[in-house]
C-alpha cells in the first residue's frame, strides 16, 4: 500500500493528493498495459510449373501424396479458382512482384537479356517491405527483371548465396538458416522453389535427348499398367480455334523444346507419372522451411502464402509445359494459411495472382495499398468474411513466343483470355477463327468449343464486352486489336498447308 503524509497546510494536502492520485493513475495504467504487438511476418512460398490440381488434397492420393501442401489447406483457405497473370514464368513472376499486370511491365515472354524493370516505376515486394522496416529475405529461382546485385532496386537479401540456379534443397536449406536467426524486425521471406519445372528436362529426356534433373533423380518408371492414365482431356477441343491447332504443331518440332509430337500412349503416362514424382520432391522441400518455421517458434505470427508461377497442361489437349491459356496451364494453387486465417476453408472466388498477391501481403501487414495497383487483398476472404463486391471476372495474358519453326518461320500468336463464374472466353491475334467460348461448368474439361455454336452467341458478345472495358480500363492496346471488326480473320505468315 501506498502510504501519503499530510500536514497540517489543508491546501497544500489537496495538492498532494491530487498529484498522488495522478501519478497512481499513470503507473497502474503501465503496469497494465501490455508491450505493442510486433508486426506479423509473411513467409511467401511459391513453386514453378504446378498446376493447381495437382495435389493429393485435391486429386486423391492413387498417383500423387503431397502431404505438406495438403497440411497447408487444412491450415488455411484454399483458393480453387486462381489464376495466373501470364501462364509463362517471367510474365507471371514480374506480375505477382510488382503486382501490375504483364502488359504494364512489358514482360510478356521468357527473356532474360531484356532491360531491367524502373525500379521507381515498377515498385518490387520486396521494397515495399523494407521501406517499411521488414528483413525481406529470398531464397532460390530468381527470374525478375531487376538487378539481381542491387539491393535497392529490389529490396531483397538473398539467403542462398545467389539468386537462381540452386537447387531445391538448397533453397530449402537457405530458408531454414534464416529463419533460425535472431530476428528484431518482422520478415518477409520468399522461398522461390524450381520444381516441378523439372519436368521440361523428363519429358525432353523422354524423347530421347540427354538433361539433368537440377532438383535430382526420380527413379525409373513403373510398368505401363501402374502409371498414370492419359487425362480425359488429352484431345484437342472440338471446333478449336485454328491459331490453337497450327501453334501446337509448331509447339511440338522434334529440334525445339516440346519435343512430344512423336509420344506414344506410354511416354505421355511416363511423363505425367514424373511430373508427379517432382511435385512430391518439391513438397518434401517446403516442409523442411515449414519445419524451420517451427522450430524458431515464429508460425503463430506468420502469414503463409502458397502458391505458383503457372501450371504444366502434362498431356492435356495434347500440350505439355505452360503459355496456353487452357486450364492446367492457366489455373494454379493457392493457399493462404496462419492463425487468424479460416482453417479448412475453400473460396471459389476468382483471383489473379498476378495482381492480388501483393495487395494480400500489404494488407495482411498492415501497409498502405497505393492506389495503382490493380488488385485486391484476399485476406478477408481467406478469413472466411464476406466478400461484397467482390469481381465478376478475371483477365489472363499470354504471349506464344516459344515455338519452333514451321517452314522456315517461327509463328507467334498473343491472346487474352476472360474468365467469368461459368464461362471462359479467349481471342486471339491470329486465324480464321480466333475466338473460343467453353462452359466450364458443363465441361470442365474444355472439350468443346462453343464460339462457333449460335446458342451462345449473346454469351460469346457479353464476354467481348468485359475484354473490352477491361482494355479501357487498364489501358491494353492489344485488346481493341484482337476485337477489331467483330474479330475479323487475321492469317499467319505461313501457307496454309503448313497447318494441314
Amino acid at each position: 500500500m501506498t502510504k501519503v503524509f499530510v500536514g497540517t497546510n489543508p491546501s497544500m494536502n489537496r495538492v498532494i493528493l491530487f498529484f498522488t492520485a495522478a501519478l497512481l493513475t499513470v503507473a497502474t495504467t503501465f503496469a497494465a498495459a501490455e508491450p505493442p504487438a510486433r508486426r506479423p511476418n509473411v513467409l511467401f512460398i511459391i513453386t514453378d510449373q504446378l498446376f493447381a490440381d495437382a495435389m493429393s488434397c485435391r486429386m486423391g492420393k492413387q498417383f500423387i501424396n503431397t502431404p505438406v501442401m495438403d497440411g497447408l489447406a487444412r491450415q488455411g483457405t484454399l483458393f480453387t479458382r486462381a489464376y495466373s497473370a501470364n501462364p509463362l514464368c517471367m510474365p507471371a513472376r514480374n506480375s505477382i512482384f510488382t503486382g501490375r499486370y504483364p502488359h504494364e511491365t512489358g514482360v510478356t515472354k521468357n527473356d532474360e537479356h531484356r532491360a531491367s524493370l524502373d525500379p521507381k516505376k515498377f515498385i518490387n515486394l520486396g521494397s515495399y517491405f523494407r521501406n517499411a522496416g521488414y528483413d525481406a529475405a529470398y531464397s532460390g529461382k530468381w527470374h525478375l527483371c531487376y538487378d539481381e546485385q542491387a539491393t535497392d532496386t529490389h529490396g531483397f537479401e538473398f539467403v542462398t548465396g545467389k539468386g537462381k540456379g540452386d537447387s531445391d534443397a538448397g533453397v530449402a536449406e537457405g530458408a531454414a538458416k534464416f529463419l533460425a536467426r535472431p530476428h528484431d524486425q518482422p520478415f518477409l521471406l520468399v522461398t522461390s522453389f524450381l520444381n516441378p519445372h523439372n519436368i521440361c528436362e523428363w519429358t525432353r529426356r523422354i524423347a530421347g535427348r540427354k538433361q539433368v534433373l537440377t532438383c535430382g533423380e526420380i527413379g525409373a518408371p513403373p510398368p505401363l499398367e501402374q502409371l498414370p492414365p492419359l487425362p480425359a482431356n488429352f484431345a484437342p477441343p472440338r471446333n478449336e480455334p485454328d491459331g490453337m491447332t497450327l501453334m501446337r504443331q509448331a509447339y511440338q518440332v522434334d529440334s525445339g523444346p516440346f519435343p512430344v509430337a512423336k509420344f506414344s500412349e506410354a511416354d505421355w503416362r511416363q511423363q505425367r507419372w514424373g511430373y508427379y514424382r517432382m511435385i512430391e520432391k518439391v513438397d518434401t522441400e517446403i516442409g523442411k522451411v515449414l519445419a524451420a518455421l517451427r522450430a524458431a517458434k515464429l508460425e503463430d505470427n506468420t502469414l503463409i502464402i502458397f502458391t505458383a508461377d503457372h501450371g504444366e497442361c502434362a498431356g492435356a489437349h495434347g500440350f505439355n509445359q505452360k503459355t496456353v491459356l487452357y486450364e492446367e496451364s492457366a489455373r494454379v494453387p493457392l493457399i493462404v494459411a496462419g492463425k487468424t486465417v479460416a482453417a479448412g476453408n475453400t473460396s471459389d472466388k476468382l483471383v489473379n495472382t498476378g495482381i492480388d498477391l501483393l495487395p494480400t501481403m500489404l494488407d495482411f501487414a498492415g501497409l498502405d495499398i497505393p492506389k495503382k495497383l490493380p488488385g485486391r487483398s484476399l485476406i478477408p476472404l481467406a478469413r472466411g468474411q464476406p466478400a461484397a463486391g467482390w469481381r465478376d471476372h478475371v483477365v489472363v495474358e499470354n504471349n506464344m513466343a516459344q515455338a519452333g519453326k514451321l517452314n522456315g518461320i517461327t509463328p507467334q500468336m498473343e491472346g487474352r483470355m476472360v474468365r467469368t463464374e461459368r464461362y471462359k472466353y479467349c481471342v486471339y491475334s491470329r486465324g480464321q477463327r480466333r475466338e473460343s467460348l467453353v462452359d466450364l461448368q458443363a465441361d470442365p474439361g474444355e472439350t468443346v468449343d462453343l464460339a462457333v455454336d449460335p446458342k451462345f452467341h449473346e454469351v460469346l458478345l457479353r464476354h467481348r464486352v468485359l475484354l473490352a472495358q477491361f482494355g479501357q480500363e487498364h489501358n491494353d492496346p492489344l485488346v481493341a486489336q484482337l476485337l477489331a471488326d467483330d474479330v475479323k480473320p487475321i492469317p499467319f505468315p505461313i501457307p496454309n498447308s503448313a497447318a494441314r
